[in-house]
């Protein structure tokens, strides 16, 4: 990000950059000592162990935005400069709005075993429902941690492009998100009942 925008004093790129490593690699190390399986899971390859097809198409197209996403936030504030005027306080909520991000994200992983990048029910992994942990707040805490990175990061770099892509893909997470749930209860019977429990899928008194 930093060698896009071209410039290498660039202090909220440097933040959300160490911000981005930090996360993976805390994550990708707390998964390598203490779930393995739930590591190796999260490498498993598109289309295998009976990922929904609609699934597919959906993570080939969010991967793309998400790249663009990525490109496009740097040029935006350094290169071309096209969001101009950029309230500093919103830069502030962003850094917030991160750490809550690693918060919940971090705290997916740990809580559930089960967390497959992929729509699919882990039948070989004997998977059952989870809903303690930050699965007693909302029922897609992963998501949630992923929403508050889509817009806290734009908001910390100021860019506005970076926040409409953020707002796309939050969109077509929550359609994700519903395809899932309809998955989850022709498997699990007692899902109907943690969807009265935790009555919201990402954002409390929200949806």
């Amino acid at each position: 990000m930093l060698f896009i925008s071209g410039d290498w004093s660039w202090f909220e790129g440097w933040l959300f950059g160490l911000w981005f490593v930090f996360m993976c690699v805390i994550i990708t190390g707390y998964l390598y000592f203490k779930d393995a399986d739930l590591l190796s899971e999260r490498f498993r390859m598109q289309g295998t162990g009976n990922q929904k097809g609609w699934d597919k198409y959906f993570m080939f197209l969010i991967a793309i935005i998400f790249l663009g996403w990525m490109i496009i936030m740097p040029l935006d504030v350094k290169r071309f400069k096209w969001s101009i005027h950029f309230p500093s306080a919103l830069k502030v909520v962003g850094a917030g709005l991160l750490l809550l991000s690693f918060f919940f994200l971090f705290r997916s992983f740990r809580d559930n075993t089960f967390l497959s990048p992929l729509v699919r029910i882990q039948t070989e992994r004997k998977q059952h429902l989870v809903t303690t942990g930050v699965y007693s707040i909302v029922r897609h805490p992963m998501y949630l941690g992923a929403l508050l990175m889509f817009i806290g990061a734009p908001l910390l770099l100021g860019s506005w492009i970076g926040l409409a892509l953020g707002l796309v893909m939050t969109i077509m997470v929550g359609f994700r998100a519903t395809g899932e749930e309809n998955m989850l209860l022709k498997e699990f019977e007692d899902y109907s009942e943690y969807k009265k429990k935790v009555r919201y899928r990402f954002i409390p008194f929200v949806w």
